[in-house]
């Protein structure tokens, strides 16, 4: 058996071991987190994984609060509009969530959701970050002068949108693709 001649590394810090787990859930998902390979990854022991952390679920927790920190705080950043400007900012939103050039996100949001399938905790993380999402949008829809309602519906049809054509295949479908696009979100935020 060959032995790799491993540089022994810098001390890692507990943030680096929770992204190099995030960057496994979304090629493997939650089953591919494991500490073992995780420490042959960085060419260190498992030791060095308990420094920093108690055991797996300990770093499972830091993972889930992780992604859902970094959602909310994008959310929140993605919705904030100078007042008369959210019909702007509602299309900004589509146009960011929706592009397929972010596979790694896209992977890493369809690692988490089907971690929650299996998962109270994960669930309860998506469940956060989706009503976050929601509310988010149903602020801006009421900004513009809808009724609270349709602001529901109309964050939520949003969301269907942005998430719903990321998963699909479709840029052969037609060449005025991106205008159908356009179209679809001045549809889904018009007044």
């Amino acid at each position: 058996m060959k032995h790799r001649n491993i540089r022994p590394r810098a001390a890692l810090d507990r943030n680096e071991w929770v992204e190099a787990a995030i960057a496994v859930l979304a090629e493997q998902g939650v089953q591919g987190m494991r500490i073992e390979v995780l420490a042959k990854d960085f060419g260190v022991t498992k030791g060095s994984f308990y420094w920093h952390f108690k055991d797996r679920q300990d770093l499972f927790n830091a993972v889930l609060t992780t992604w859902r920190d970094g959602r909310i705080r994008d959310i929140n950043k993605q919705t904030v509009a100078t007042p008369g400007k959210e019909h702007e900012q509602l299309l900004h939103l589509i146009e960011v969530y929706g592009a397929t050039r972010n596979h790694k996100g896209i992977s890493i949001e369809l690692a988490v959701r089907e971690w929650a399938r299996r998962d109270a905790q994960a669930a309860a993380m998506v469940e956060e970050v989706d009503h976050c999402r929601l509310e988010c949008t149903r602020k801006l829809f009421v900004a513009r002068g809808l009724a609270d309602d349709e602001a529901k519906s109309r964050s939520l049809l949003l969301y269907a949108y942005v998430f719903g054509q990321s998963l699909m295949a479709c840029e052969s479908y037609d060449p005025r693709l991106s205008d159908f696009k356009r179209w679809i979100a001045e549809l889904i935020v018009k007044e």
